[in-house]
């Protein structure tokens, strides 16, 4: 037996359906928030980390005698100091805690100071004396798997070939074309930054701000040498994340500082330091090929896929699945060919970041199939629904679109939107240029582009993907009071004020906390793969029902429907680990299999003025339609659709690190360019909520699919008014120009 939520009180407010006020938002708003550079200890030490400036050499010999000669140092330490295994990573075990006779990448980590000020840290650090052997770093990604082999198996990190149907197909109309995508980085606002505890039973707690606090804790615990257990971690406060807080950065080197000198150690980067310390997205070298009749619909599709993992391997291998998996964009088409490699480089290391693969083929992908309205003489919105995806369709791994794919109905909801007016303005902040008074509205053409993307949620590939999440349920002074406690982090997503709605709704309970995340409770996974509403979310749900059961046993022959006198003095805990349905690897051959839990789906239409003489590029409007399942929280759906699309708008126009000879030519927010206040233009945004009957509430994950698509449609906004091809992202002025 068990109880329904309506069984249980009276309705309360702050359920599902609802925006609630985040608890975290008001701190945020007055800058009273803790962030993990925050984070204080008495008699705490400071962290440093010497870097190499050389993108690939080998080390010859490290001095460390005059660092430790500066007053104030109480530990200079290098890989010889690892009591446990010198090397992490996400899906291989590839890259060193420190370096130990080779350095694969600018601003790899080679020796840490300690000291008792940060000054005296970096002071410190300065002295300690490298001899490097500098050798030629390999850097282009085409031809890596054949230069000089960077780690012992070679430098192909994976392969994902993908066939369908006939492989010799032919076609009337034939467009092909060659793209690059460029790196871009998080950017997230917070530095890397943590403390880290000695503890009395010989572990260490540490308190970092990271996205999967159960997979930092197995490589801390293997660097360490020690027990799971000997190694807690809690999670601190998180300025953005976006997939760069998945691996590492300083978790290992605070710990090895604390247990080594018996002090806590604090460690926060710098904002260049950031920029060497965390992943980034994987640039990228796309050929494609489309073939389609002369009604438009495609033939065939084929691809080859070059992305740049730079030094080690990070995530690398799922960003090349969902590549090519996805590398078709969310179109039908009978026959399929796409290869997608991954490789190293000595160029910074790539890994997650918002999209994740996705991102690099949409890019390539939308901008053929505007390539081929224009050789067909069509529209480029009535091309795409031509061959629109939807529920039911087979994707080119042979998998079946099970629930809603509304991808004609998202562009149509986004083409039938009103255009801005065109009426130039007299506010220099509305045209290209802004205030630097480069134009009023001379030589400024507008134009307007759409595109559609297609995104996986939750992991893929048969891993096992799955959240803890633990519901308590008591009377506190005289009202029902419910604890919700997982691991799963809240990077600003919301997700804290997702589980209190959830549990409002299920339970009927008004007052719920959400305890600290942290290792005591078991894996939530990953924040990232839009999955945490999904995962962590049905795992919350799950608790709840599993109170609800043992409420219904209390309830059981009693004729009071009030909790609280339900309650009296019982407490009711329940932990429950929850899974979505199975996925399947790929087949290695062919690339068929049921690898993906679920689609998300979205368009964008954007409109831009462009100053064709100077190359600068206005965003005038970006208007979105996705489908999100069911909107747990209305206002945070939307606030996920505009940061997203926001990052995209960046991509598109703007932010790119840039590396020559794999060193790093703009590690600050001065020369690397990320989009303000004044860079994000108005938003329309339709959202659908067709339900996924596979998921929790019917939810579908939210926060990638606007990225997906918000960069190739600004783009091909900027080449209806220029008529310049534009094959590679960020767009410069240059590309517009010709010069």
């Amino acid at each position: 037996m068990s109880l329904t939520p309506a069984e249980l009180t009276s309705a309360v407010s702050g359920g599902i359906g609802t925006s609630p006020q985040r608890p975290d938002g008001n701190l945020k708003v007055r800058g009273e928030f803790a962030y993990a550079s925050d984070l204080w200890h008495e008699d705490m030490i400071w962290g440093a980390t010497l870097r190499s400036p050389h993108p690939y050499a080998r080390i010859v010999s490290v001095d460390l005698a005059e660092a430790l000669k500066v007053p104030g140092v109480h530990a200079v330490l290098t890989h010889q100091d690892v009591p446990g295994t010198n090397l992490y990573g996400l899906e291989h075990r590839d890259q060193p805690v420190l370096a130990v006779d080779v350095v694969r990448y600018q601003g790899e980590p080679v020796a840490l100071v300690g000291a008792d000020h940060p000054e005296t840290a970096l002071r410190a650090m300065k002295r300690i004396k490298v001899e490097y052997e500098v050798l030629t770093p390999v850097v282009d990604m085409e031809t890596a798997e054949r230069d000089t082999p960077l780690h012992p198996g070679g430098n192909l990190v994976r392969h994902v070939p993908v066939r369908r149907g006939d492989q010799h197909a032919s076609a009337e109309v034939v467009v092909t074309g060659r793209y690059e995508v460029g790196m871009q980085d998080q950017a997230f606002l917070g530095p890397e930054s943590g403390l880290a505890v000695p503890a009395e039973d010989g572990g260490v707690d540490l308190y970092i701000a990271t996205q999967w606090l159960h997979v930092d804790q197995a490589q801390v615990a293997s660097a360490l040498g020690m027990p799971l257990d000997k190694v807690r971690l809690t999670l601190s406060g998180v300025g953005g994340a976006f997939g760069g807080r998945e691996d590492l950065s300083m978790q290992v080197h605070a710990c090895l500082l604390a247990l080594h000198t018996g002090k806590p150690t604090k460690m926060v980067y710098n904002r260049e330091e950031s920029f060497y310390g965390h992943v980034h997205r994987h640039p990228a070298v796309l050929y494609y090929e489309h073939g389609a009749d002369r009604t438009g619909k495609l033939v065939y599709v084929k691809a080859r896929i070059f992305l740049d993992g730079g030094a080690y391997a990070s995530s690398t291998g799922a960003v090349v699945a969902n590549a090519a998996t996805l590398g078709v964009g969310p179109y039908e088409v009978d026959n399929v060919t796409v290869d997608c490699w991954g490789v190293y480089t000595n160029n910074p290391p790539c890994g997650a970041m918002r999209g994740f693969g996705a991102v690099q083929a949409a890019f390539a992908y939308e901008s053929q199939m505007d390539r081929l309205a224009e050789a067909l003489g069509m529209d480029p919105v009535d091309v795409r629904i031509r061959n629109a995806m939807s529920e039911g369709s087979v994707m080119p791994t042979g998998q079946v679109v099970d629930s809603a794919a509304p991808v004609a109905q998202l562009l149509k909801l986004v083409q039938d939107k009103p255009l801005p007016p065109t009426t130039a303005s007299a506010d220099l902040r509305d045209l290209p240029g802004g205030v630097s008074n480069t134009t009023h509205g001379e030589g400024v053409v507008r134009g307007v582009g759409y595109a559609v993307g297609i995104k996986n949620v939750c992991f893929s590939e048969g891993y096992d993907d799955y959240s803890t999440a633990r519901v308590r349920l008591q009377v506190i002074n005289g009202e029902p009071a419910a604890l919700a406690h997982t691991a799963a982090c809240e990077v600003g997503q919301g997700l804290v004020t997702i589980m209190q709605q959830i549990v409002r709704t299920e339970l009927n309970v008004e007052r719920v906390t959400v305890l600290p995340m942290d290792t005591g409770i078991g894996n939530g996974g990953s924040t990232s793969a839009s999955r945490q509403t999904y995962v962590t979310g049905g795992a919350v749900k799950a608790a709840c029902a599993a109170v609800r059961e043992k409420l219904a046993k209390l309830a059981a022959g009693r004729s009071t429907a009030d909790l609280a006198e339900l309650l009296g003095d019982e407490v009711i805990d329940e932990t429950v680990e929850w899974r979505h349905r199975t996925t399947e690897p790929l087949d290695p051959v062919t690339g068929q299999g049921n690898a993906h839990v679920q689609y998300g789906f979205a368009a964008h239409r954007a409109v831009v003025d462009v100053d064709v003489e100077l190359g600068l590029v206005k965003v005038v409007e970006l208007n979105c339609a996705q489908d999100v399942g069911k909107a747990l929280n209305p206002q945070a759906v939307l606030g996920q659709i505009q940061g997203g699309s926001a990052q995209g708008l960046g991509l598109a126009v703007m932010e790119e690190i840039q590396t020559a000879g794999g060193k790093v030519r703009n590690p600050s927010f001065t020369d690397y360019l990320i989009p303000t206040v004044l860079d994000m233009p108005p938003m329309n945004i339709d959202v659908l909520e067709l339900a996924d009957p596979n998921a929790p509430y019917g939810v579908r994950g939210v926060g990638e699919p606007p990225t997906i698509s918000s960069t190739p449609a600004i783009v091909a906004a900027i080449r209806a008014a220029t008529g310049s091809a534009l094959t590679r992202v960020p767009v410069r002025p240059e590309h517009i120009t010709g010069t």
